[in-house]
This record gives C-alpha cells, sequence and structure tokens, in this order.
C-alpha cells in the first residue's frame, strides 16, 4: 500500500510560513537533490490555501506526471481543469492509497496534515528544519492536536545553509514495543 508522507519546510520555531503567510525565509540548498526527492512521489496532496500561496508566488505544486489533489469545500471541479479537486480528503487519501502507484506527497498545509495524521493516514514526516525564528505563523501542527509519536530513520545536515532535513515514521499505538526506525509494514 502507497504511504503518505508530509515532507514540509519549518522554522526553528515551528512554523511552516511566517505570520503574514511568508515563505521567503525558505533557503534552498544546492546539495538537495530535489529530482529524487520528487521521483518518489506520484500523487500530491494540498489544501485550497497552500495551493494558492504557492501559484502567487509563481511556483506551483506540480511535479512532472504527479496527480494534483487540492482539498476545497468551495472550489468546484468544473472551475479547475488542472488539478482534482475533493471536499473529503478523509476518504480521497483512504481511496488513493489503495491503487498502485508511489508514495503520496502530502505538500500542505499544516490544518490538513492534522487532518490526516488524526485518523492514521501519514506514515511518514520530513522536515527540513530551517534555521530562521520566525516568531509566528502557521505551526507545523496547528491545534487541537492529539500527541503523535514517532521514530527517527533518517537525518541529514547541509552546511552550506545549516538546514537539517529529519526524517520520521510515525509510530502507531498498535505499534508499541515494535522498533520506531523500522519502515511501515515491516
Amino acid at each position: 500500500m502507497r504511504n503518505v508522507c508530509y515532507s514540509v519546510a519549518m522554522s526553528l520555531d515551528g512554523y511552516i510560513t511566517g505570520p503574514k503567510g511568508e515563505i521567503d525565509w525558505i533557503v534552498m540548498d544546492p546539495d538537495i537533490d530535489f529530482a529524487s526527492l520528487f521521483a518518489r512521489y506520484d500523487a500530491v496532496l494540498v489544501g485550497r490555501k497552500s495551493y494558492e500561496a504557492a501559484r502567487e508566488l509563481g511556483g506551483g505544486v506540480g511535479m512532472p506526471g504527479a496527480e494534483i489533489y487540492v482539498f476545497s469545500s468551495t472550489w468546484r471541479q468544473e472551475d479547475r481543469a488542472d488539478v482534482t479537486i475533493s471536499g473529503d480528503p478523509v476518504g480521497t487519501v483512504r481511496e488513493l492509497k489503495t491503487r498502485a502507484g508511489k508514495d503520496i506527497w502530502l505538500f500542505g498545509g499544516g490544518e490538513l496534515f492534522r487532518s490526516l495524521l488524526e485518523v492514521g493516514l501519514v506514515e511518514r514526516v520530513q522536515v527540513a528544519v530551517i534555521p530562521v525564528l520566525l516568531g509566528g505563523g502557521v505551526p507545523l501542527l496547528p491545534g487541537p492536536a492529539s500527541q503523535a509519536r514517532r521514530g527517527l530513520t533518517g537525518h541529514r545536515v547541509y552546511e552550506k545553509t545549516g538546514t537539517v532535513l529529519l526524517d520520521y515514521n510515525v509510530v502507531r499505538d498498535s505499534d508499541a514495543g515494535s522498533d520506531p526506525g523500522a519502515e511501515p509494514g515491516a
């Protein structure tokens, strides 16, 4: 079965955007292999607000060959031919996970992450910690949220920018006593 990975940049003080939604603090380290990162996924999950913010910055969230799912209760599919619109993140992700394919990238945002994490649909959390303090903004995991333990599976320090990449598996209560660093389903 396909896994959902929340892969996101975060400030040292735990925010994924600044107080006014800004992301200009996210540095792109030249040693990060984005082609390899993107090759792991063939579907992208994104909330409407994160999708709009990415589009306004001119970058979008597209990856060659990947299906993009935007979750919105206000947008209609007939208005957005380039992406799939859904008002049911949980149902859509459950259905996606049953299809053959690569893993699924949860691009953003924090509220979508929280809703999928709460129902056990996120297997991995990959955080690029950027060495900046923002003092406010959108937190990695907006409250209220349940505690979710994680097992470290990898880490890397990018010397040029000071970015630290942390990779975790989500550890479920049913996994208690198992190796927290083991791959899901192993």
